[in-house]
């Protein structure tokens, strides 16, 4: 598995390069373009899950020790866990991005049946992974209700509530602004108030803010440590991001607003990693000086990390549904609803049961790297060395996500 990643890993960065070589300048227009801080939004929050609310409190302590894992001394915990959620790692769902934009209107790839079938199960399954994560995750940032290790019936209740709400949600796509903004702006807030409490009191000051956030400068000159896996944990995160990546590119595709090639690569690398970097600085300082989290503070991290969890699920839901044409409108309502929420709900129990893991997804995505390759190469290369737009069809019209269903 681990070399199958590396040769994975390798591919996508070189196809970054190509894409960035040949269309430099080319201006990409999704099907339903939106404003740029909305496209931003959007990406953001469909792109990332609970886990960046909830993982990194649980590893900085893990990325410090040494003696355990010294294949980490070459930086900081702070730099460690920025590496395994952002900057590089983001030029995935840029190549996506930019090949269902720019690319997959020309080749039809992933309208081949088969092809249609695996994209759909890849979908399905880490939409699954997405929730089983909440769920696992729960006892230990409400160790309030149980034990703090243990996943109880109330556990469950509150993931299915959130598996019930995004696939209502996704019934129809002017749920997306409204989700992708408001889960945007609470993140924000979030950071805010966390950023007061720990660099605006007696326990320190902006100055430290700076100096701590300046320790993910050691990420970037070590950014080579993180071109291929470190370890079988670092492992498993390139396995999540490319089992992301087909997805989030194919529903974020639609809605880029005519940014030029290079532009649209900034855009999806530097703004979430921004965001990203300055919250992990304000929660390695918690760490770090021991400050506690009150229970205001713990609950407002779950529910924010809860709301992601419903705007991953439903960007991933819309995605399958409508690339299976079993969408609201074609089956009712009722029977989306009651299929997708039953599906979801069986599907989180195999992880639960360790039936399904990530990785075997992310290893099955590299292979459809590769597959669509070989399909541009024997079928279509001719009309892909002559793109030099996007699809006439695609134009600069802000409206018309408000007429898309």
């Amino acid at each position: 598995m681990t070399l199958w990643l590396s040769i994975g890993l390798l591919f996508t960065f070189a196809a970054i390069i190509a894409v960035l070589t040949k269309w430099w300048n080319l201006r990409c227009i999704g099907v339903t373009p939106v404003r740029t801080f909305t496209f931003i939004a959007i990406l953001f929050t469909s792109g990332l899950d609970v886990g960046l609310i909830m993982f990194p409190l649980t590893e900085f302590a893990g990325y410090a020790d040494f003696s355990a894992s010294p294949e980490y001394s070459f930086a900081n915990p702070l730099a460690i866990e920025f590496g395994f959620w952002a900057f590089l790692i983001w030029g995935f769902y840029f190549l996506t991005c930019f090949y269902f934009c720019v690319v997959e209107p020309k080749v039809r790839f992933f309208d081949i049946p088969l092809v249609k079938v695996v994209n759909n199960a890849v979908i399905i399954g880490t939409c699954a992974f997405t929730a089983f994560l909440l769920l696992v995750n729960l006892p230990w940032y409400l160790p309030e209700i149980g034990d703090g290790e243990s996943v109880i019936p109330t556990f469950y209740l509150i993931v299915l509530l959130a598996i019930a709400a995004a696939v209502y949600s996704s019934s129809k796509l002017k749920y997306v602004r409204i989700l992708s903004l408001g889960s945007s702006w609470l993140f924000i807030a979030l950071i805010a108030m966390m950023w007061s409490g720990a660099f605006l009191t007696d326990n320190g000051s902006p100055g430290d803010f700076i100096a701590t956030a300046s320790l993910i400068t050691e990420y970037f000159t070590n950014l080579h440590q993180f071109m291929l896996p470190l370890n079988d944990y670092h492992e498993f995160y390139l396995f999540w991001w490319f089992s992301w990546s087909i997805m989030i590119g194919q529903f974020t595709a639609r809605f880029v607003s005519g940014l030029r090639t290079w532009q649209l690569m900034l855009a999806m690398l530097v703004f979430p990693s921004a965001a990203i970097g300055t919250w992990f600085t304000v929660l390695y300082h918690y760490h770090s000086e021991g400050l506690h989290i009150s229970s205001f503070i713990n609950l407002a991290m779950i529910s924010v990390g809860i709301l992601m969890v419903v705007n991953s699920l439903d960007s991933l839901i819309r995605l399958y549904t409508e690339n299976l044409n079993l969408t609201a409108r074609r089956i009712g309502k009722t029977r989306y609803f009651l299929g997708n929420f039953a599906a979801m709900c069986a599907l989180t129990i195999l992880f639960q049961l360790d039936f399904l893991r990530i990785q075997w997804v992310g290893a099955l995505v590299i292979a459809i790297y590769f597959g669509c390759l070989g399909y541009i190469l024997l079928y279509k290369r001719k009309e892909v060395m002559a793109i030099e737009a996007s699809p006439e069809e695609n134009t600069l019209d802000f409206k018309r996500i408000e007429l898309a269903n």
